[in-house]
């Protein structure tokens, strides 16, 4: 495994814990810790430099959200997912961000389209640079400023649970889905600017349920799914 701390650090203060598990979570669902692999916290620990106190906490969280098994005198193992169990991940996150897109249709201004369109035209051109990192993070906050715009405090926490299974780190990796970002966004952000509801959840329902589609093919062909 790969340290990949300075990216979750620029995001904002974690526990050490915390990051630990935000490092083996990625690399579970990006396909680099297969089905069955066992993950020792002193291996994580010396990833991230840390002590194996926070490892070991950090791999027990993952535990708790299904990502790892704890086996009796082996320790903890990758849990196996099916591809129905991601594109179910995906159904209730497409769902979800379709209630929230028709929400902010409802009340979105010109100013915040023009400032999703400047997002979205910066985020084509890191896709056509190969800039994996800065399509992430544009891909990001194109979804955060809609999302937020909905209000709904609940329906938001609800989304945040889903988005654990989004390779965000190793987000390249998984084919398709850089173009996914790059391309299905126009159809969203046309939506909005004329304020109907119905199309702009339908576009943003779509284009979670494809992510959810890509990263099953991703997933399955790397020998992560059981």
């Amino acid at each position: 495994m790969k340290p990949q701390a300075s990216a979750d650090r620029k995001r904002g203060p974690l526990r050490l814990s915390d990051l630990a598990a935000a490092h083996v979570r990625e690399l579970i669902v990006s396909g680099q810790l297969p089905a069955g692999e066992y993950i020792r916290p002193e291996t994580v620990a010396d990833d991230l430099g840390i002590s194996a106190t926070p490892a070991r906490e950090g791999l027990l969280l993952l535990q708790t959200e299904g990502f790892l098994t704890i086996e009796p005198r082996r320790g903890f193992s990758v849990t196996a997912l099916s591809s129905e169990d991601i594109r179910d991940i995906y159904d209730a996150q497409a769902m979800l961000g379709g209630e929230l897109t028709a929400r902010a249709a409802r009340v979105i201004s010109p100013e915040l389209v023009d400032q999703l369109e400047g997002i979205q035209a910066e985020l084509e051109q890191a896709a056509s640079d190969k800039d994996y990192e800065s399509v992430e993070r544009l891909n990001h906050r194109f979804h955060e400023t809609i999302y937020r715009l909905a209000g709904a405090r609940k329906i938001r926490w609800l989304i945040k649970t889903t988005l654990a299974y989004a390779p965000r780190k190793f987000f390249a990796a998984v084919e398709g889905w850089p173009e996914a970002s790059a391309q299905d966004h126009r159809a969203i952000i046309e939506h909005l600017r004329s304020g109907d509801e119905e199309a702009a959840r339908a576009a943003m329902a779509h284009h979670v349920r494809k992510a959810g589609a890509l990263l099953a093919e991703h997933l399955g062909a790397s020998g992560t799914l059981g």
